[in-house]
This record gives structure tokens, C-alpha cells and sequence, in this order.
């Protein structure tokens, strides 16, 4: 079979999770994939980008599996974080739309892609044949060798010809869904009179050995200033990639992770049901609601008035939830921690707190961070 052929290339570059939004012309290595790595499924694949570049900055060695039209809907996190961050991410794209395509729809993106990659100085492979199939490995060892995306697009012909295994694999035995669902919910939100500064200095004199993860904007501003330590990954850039750099933290080694995402960032993003799914017990999100886009002049988003994030959780699947209204409330929320996932909702108002901005570049971030979690043994087995 030619797909147990290259998972075994993607074996050989030391890859240990694949981070994956399925498609139906490489099914059957997708099921393969499901036996033989750690596999993270993904609702969106630009959640899939913060979500390798947080197991990647735990020590780990992920790679994405998708549809080539999936590449789209993640250029701007691609471009804005293991870009600038210089963070590798192999991306294993089954390439639509050049190969006996049977949906229209697929075409007018994916036989342009190539240009498009170019255009963006992204390094690619194109594999064409199964007797290419021996490149995927060099294209990972690419990825993590020189800290960069690397996309690999493999034509469905190399599944698909003689030789490959067309068709849908062994259905699976599905475990049982049924279950009963009971909430009971009632919450009232007072005016807010405490802004996103405050909740943040109200969490940070907290942290000890917890790695941070904050929001793009002014909420790294507002950490970095309430208190610098190389544990805060500061994020410059990448809408919606906070808690999915989180996720990927938590899931990737034992330290707790403690994240500062916005009510923009979380309604814009479909990572919580992914979460609830893995449920790391060492990952907490603080939902800094303040009802609107705080970081672009403070235009109304949907959670000040309509959406409820914390409801918004539990429909997800995350269990431990808590609303919380002062730095009060915030703090004892936080010491008082379960096992997670744990989702605190602290609605605050509107404004941003006048903060010199972080002196660092991208990069001095992603090495300061590194240096206080990666052990001497990781650095070695992952850089050599």
C-alpha cells in the first residue's frame, strides 16, 4: 500500500502527531494514520497552525494533514506565526483539484497554489508519483532543520493509480453515542467596571512555573508590563491562535499552561470542542471578555450583549466553567483551580491600559520561551 509506505517516511523523520482535517480522496490514510500516531482532529486547519506551533514549543515534532483548499483558510496564521516565529510546520496536503477532480469547486484555488506558495516564499513539494513518495521525508526534516512550513502536495493520483487503494477503507466499529445531556444554567452579568489590564494583573502575580500564552495586541503588552517572565509566550500576531497554541502546550508536556484569550479571538475560532475532546488536565483559559476588539479601537463584538462564552464552553464540552466579575473573583477562581480543561469567563469592560509595547522580535520570543522549557536532552534530539 502506498500510504503505509509514506507514513513510514513520516515515521523516519521522527514525527509523533498529525494534526488532521480529513479528506475523502486519501481515507484510507487517514485510518492508517489513526493507528499509528497520535492524532488531533481539527474543525478548522488555521487552528491546526497554533495548535503544532504549541506542541512544537513543548518539544514535540507534529504535522498537519489536510486537503490542499485548506491551505487557504490558513495563510495569515501560517504567515504571521511559524513565519516570523521561525517554527516548523510540515503540512502533508492531499492536492485537489488536478487530478481526475469531480467537484467543480475545488479547481479555481488549488491549480493556482503552487504560484501561490511561490508569491509567499513558502517551501513546497510536489509529489506526483508513488515512486516519489521517499521525499516526504526530506521535506519534514526540512521543515523542523530549518524552522519552517514546508507543504507537501501529493496528487491523489499516487493513491488512486495502479497499484494504490482507491476506494473508502474498512468502516470502523464506532463507539456508542448515545448519552443524556442535563444543564442547568443561569447567570447574571453586572455592568463591567474592571478592565482586561486589571484581570491580567490580578492573575499574574499568581503564576509560578505555569507557561502563559497571551492574546495578539495589546493583551501582550498588558502581561508583559503587569510582569515579564521568558514562561509568557507573547503573541504579535495570528487572530484566533491563542488558545490553540494552548492546547498544543498542554497536550505536549506536564506543566500547567494558562492562556489569555479575547471574546473576539474565541468566537472567531472553532478550537473549544477540540479541547473538550483532548482535555488536558493542565490547561486553563481565561476568557477576557470585555464585549468587543479591543486591540482595534474597541468596536462591539457579539459576546458584549448576545453570546455568552462561558454557555458557549459548556456547549462545547468543557466542564469546568466559572464566570467571574472582579480581580477579586478572578483570583480565588484561578487558585482554586481543578484538573481541567478549565474555562474562566471574566467579563470586564472596554479599554486598553497606556503599556509600552514588548521590545522583543518574534524570534527572541520563541527562543526565551524555549530556553525555559526545553530540557538540554530536547534541545539535543529535536536540533541535533
Amino acid at each position: 500500500m502506498h500510504e503505509e509506505s509514506a507514513l513510514r517516511y513520516v515515521a523516519s523523520a521522527g514525527v509523533d502527531t498529525v494534526v488532521s482535517l480529513p479528506c475523502d480522496r486519501t481515507q484510507n490514510l487517514h485510518s492508517l494514520i489513526l493507528d499509528s500516531f497520535r492524532q488531533i482532529t481539527v474543525m478548522r486547519e488555521e487552528d491546526g497552525v497554533g495548535l503544532c506551533a504549541g506542541l512544537f514549543l513543548a518539544g514535540n515534532r507534529p504535522m498537519m494533514h489536510i486537503q490542499s483548499s485548506g491551505i487557504g483558510t490558513m495563510l495569515n496564521a501560517v504567515m504571521s506565526l511559524p513565519v516570523p516565529y521561525e517554527l516548523p510546520l510540515p503540512v502533508l496536503a492531499s492536492w485537489r483539484g488536478i487530478h481526475r477532480e469531480k467537484i467543480e469547486v475545488q479547481m479555481p484555488f488549488n491549480i493556482h497554489l503552487p504560484d501561490l506558495l511561490d508569491a509567499l516564499d513558502i517551501v513546497y513539494t510536489v509529489i506526483h508519483e508513488a515512486s516519489d513518495l521517499d521525499r516526504i521525508g526530506g521535506a519534514i526534516a526540512d521543515a523542523f532543520e530549518h524552522h519552517r512550513p514546508h507543504i507537501i502536495l501529493v496528487s491523489p493520483k499516487v493513491w488512486e493509480g495502479i497499484g494504490g487503494t482507491a476506494g473508502s477503507p474498512t468502516p470502523r466499529a464506532l463507539p456508542p453515542r448515545s448519552r443524556e445531556i442535563t444543564l442547568a444554567y443561569k447567570r447574571t452579568v453586572t455592568e463591567p467596571f474592571w478592565r482586561r489590564a486589571d484581570a491580567i494583573g490580578a492573575v499574574a502575580p499568581l503564576l509560578t512555573s505555569e507557561l502563559a500564552v497571551t492574546n495578539l495586541g495589546v493583551p501582550a503588552d498588558e502581561l508583559y508590563a503587569a510582569r515579564d517572565r521568558p514562561e509568557n509566550f507573547y503573541m504579535m500576531g495570528s487572530y484566533t491562535q491563542a488558545t490553540p497554541i494552548g492546547l498544543g502546550l498542554a497536550l505536549g508536556q506536564d506543566r500547567d499552561v494558562v492562556v489569555f484569550d479575547g471574546d473576539g479571538s474565541l468566537l472567531g475560532t472553532a478550537i473549544l470542542p477540540v479541547v473538550a475532546a483532548e482535555a488536558p488536565e493542565n490547561l486553563t483559559i481565561i476568557a477576557l471578555d470585555n464585549g468587543s476588539f479591543g486591540s482595534t479601537g474597541d468596536q462591539l463584538t457579539h459576546a458584549y450583549g448576545v453570546a455568552d462564552l462561558e454557555l458557549l464552553a459548556r456547549g462545547a464540552g468543557i466542564t469546568r466553567t466559572c464566570k467571574v466579575q472582579d480581580e477579586g473573583g478572578l483570583r480565588a477562581a484561578y487558585r482554586s483551580r481543578e484538573p481541567g480543561p478549565r474555562f474562566i469567563h471574566a467579563v470586564i469592560a472596554p479599554g486598553n491600559a497606556r503599556v509600552p509595547g514588548i521590545p522583543f522580535r518574534a524570534r527572541e520570543i520563541r527562543d526565551r520561551f524555549m530556553g525555559a522549557v526545553w530540557s538540554p536532552a530536547m534541545k539535543q534530539t529535536l536540533f541535533g
